[in-house]
């Protein structure tokens, strides 16, 4: 077996604990870094000394090893977690999640139906970002998937309920002003007016969308 450098080794352990969510244990990751368990648990002492007085430390958890934040910092760490997730959505994303948000439960025909588009790809993406998430299944013909908001959408848009959602005028068939370019516009903005296409009449009259 071929000895790794001892610098070399601290960093590569630093690597391999970043990017893991749970504790690891010298057996384990020795056949990785194709060194010694002893010298991985030497390398991993070394580097808990390291970190000491740093915003994040190495500790010893349920017989292993893992990169945790420091306790003291706690407060802050909920803070940032706690705030509205910075991410990108596509006009068409903000559109399928405006119909979404209002009639959920929803299956992907009802959206199809208001938007006049395929929405395989911009859902998929949606789900891909907990922006959405599956319901269950409806009772309709087919048991088609009942999809609905999740709690990350509820903080990407600073929402402590669905029902802090602005209401829409009465009558109002068209929910897609309510987000403008990732924002929830307040509840006395008014709806601006369909944004929606209506639905093309006859076969292969449904589009196919870039997401």
């Amino acid at each position: 077996m071929n000895e790794v450098s001892n610098p070399r080794l601290k960093s590569i352990l630093e690597s391999l604990l970043f990017v893991s969510n749970k504790p690891l244990v010298a057996e384990e990751l020795a056949p990785i870094i194709k060194a010694a368990p002893e010298m991985v648990s030497h390398a991993l002492e070394e580097l808990m000394v390291e970190y000491e007085g740093r915003g994040v430390q190495i500790a010893k958890i349920a017989g292993g090893w893992q990169m945790i934040t420091r306790v003291e910092n706690a407060e802050y760490v909920e803070e940032l977690l706690s705030s509205p997730i910075v991410t990108t959505l596509s006009p068409q994303a903000l559109e399928t999640l405006a119909i979404t948000s209002y009639k959920q439960p929803v299956t992907k025909l009802d959206i199809e139906n208001i938007r006049g588009v395929d929405s395989d790809g911009v859902i998929k993406t949606l789900l891909e970002k907990r922006m959405i998430k599956e319901l269950g299944r409806s009772d309709a013909v087919g048991r088609p998937i009942l999809y609905g908001t999740t709690v990350e959408f509820l903080r990407h848009f600073g929402l402590k309920d669905i029902a802090d959602l602005p209401k829409l005028p009465e009558g109002a068939v068209d929910q897609s002003d309510v987000f403008k370019d990732g924002a929830l516009l307040p509840p006395e903005v008014p709806v601006a007016g369909p944004l929606m296409q209506e639905v093309p009449e006859g076969p292969g009259a449904m589009l196919k969308e870039g997401v």
